[in-house]
């Protein structure tokens, strides 16, 4: 164990990803998080009607699907399940990528391609569920004078000190997305975020990009920042050895900007009812006319109902990202190139999504609920 003093985001960046990681791990994120993919197969039959209807949008039969940080492919096994009975989108023909650093698990669908970067030229929808707030960043704090310095963290036990005064395009950034005057204000510096987010939406040659994140925007961001760590569906110190998750809140408007396209921030309830979950009950008239339906309505209205809950998962930021269709693709049988590598240097968080309960201190957002670890 080393016991240097780095800056947060190189601390995160090899306690998340490297080699020994915390998401290297074999039990994933779905061992530590219990989250909307996993509440209920609602998010995911609501991730299929929008992949279908940007298909409609873009004209297309054949689609790509690319979910970004995709875990162990829960997100994406969910979409082409309910899109396997043609009721949804008959006809539709989905080519599936799933984006992620961990190996692939054994037993995943074999129609689903497993990729470390997102394949270039993808037309039809990208969606990075809860990716965004594991892409390392570097924090910020104000020092007596008010002045921003970055924050130095000990990889071993969390300990943290003040270092240099943040320079350059990080005080550009802070300067523009999150001003810090009085001692003691942090911040998380999105700018590698921005840049992640701008170069996805970028790898589509028309379609839809989609982040899904506990986020903020400018009028009211946390004034002590939303570092945290998170292990066996537990909120735990964050400390960059390894053993824990460690997240903080989207600046998702930051995001919307640094990205070409038109750009749509909403929460996950809104989202969510336009592609028809709501959560409301079935008529109680139903019960005698048909029980069973009704029962099963029921059980549907209520995981709807946790999907879309105020204070809950319902308050998570959407941004929608809509890129015009650049290039047609005829004769592209295979689905769209992609880059060679071994990974993204941000890492690329998780498709497992949102679910997490508030945890102390972040009142600007939920958190993620105790979940299903080991």
């Amino acid at each position: 164990m080393t016991y240097d003093w780095c800056r947060w985001r190189e601390a995160a960046e090899t306690a998340l990803y490297g080699e020994e990681g915390f998401y290297r791990r074999p039990e994933g994120p779905a061992g530590h998080f219990r989250t909307s993919v996993h509440a209920s197969p609602l998010f995911a039959t609501a991730v299929a009607r929008l992949l279908a209807r940007t298909a409609r949008e873009l004209g297309t039969g054949p689609v790509d699907l690319v979910d970004v940080g995709a875990g162990r492919g829960e997100l994406l096994t969910g979409v082409l399940a309910a899109l396997r009975d043609g009721t949804l989108a008959p006809g539709l023909t989905v080519r599936a990528y799933a984006v992620e650093l961990a190996p692939r698990p054994p037993d995943l669908d074999p129609d689903i391609e497993w990729c470390s970067r997102p394949p270039q030229g993808a037309r039809g929808l990208l969606f990075a569920n809860e990716w965004l707030d594991n892409v390392p960043a570097d924090i910020a704090e104000a020092d007596a004078d008010g002045v921003p310095r970055y924050v130095l963290v000990r990889r071993a036990d969390g300990t943290e000190r003040l270092g240099d005064p943040v320079t350059g395009a990080d005080a550009r950034w802070l300067s523009r997305w999150w001003p810090l005057s009085r001692p003691g204000d942090r911040a998380e510096i999105g700018r590698p975020r921005d840049e992640a987010w701008a170069g996805a939406v970028a790898s589509l040659a028309g379609g839809t990009a989609v982040a899904v994140d506990y986020a903020h925007v400018r009028a009211s961001r946390p004034p002590f920042g939303t570092l945290t760590g998170f292990r066996g569906g537990r909120e735990v110190p964050p400390v960059p050895d390894g053993s824990c998750d460690l997240t903080s809140h989207v600046a998702l408007d930051a995001c919307a900007a640094a990205a070409d396209g038109v750009a749509e921030l909403l929460d996950q309830r809104t989202a969510l009812r336009e592609l028809g979950i709501s959560g409301e009950r079935p008529p109680l008239a139903r019960a005698s006319a048909d029980p069973v339906g009704y029962v099963r309505a029921l059980a549907s209205a209520g995981e709807a109902a946790e999907l879309t809950a105020r204070g809950g998962l319902g308050d998570f930021g959407w941004l929608r990202h809509r890129v015009p269709d650049r290039a047609e693709s005829p004769g592209r049988e295979d689905g769209p190139g992609r880059e060679d590598g071994p990974g993204r240097e941000d890492g690329p968080g998780r498709e497992d999504g949102p679910g997490r309960e508030d945890g102390p201190g972040r009142e600007d957002g939920p958190g993620r609920e105790e979940g299903v670890g080991p």
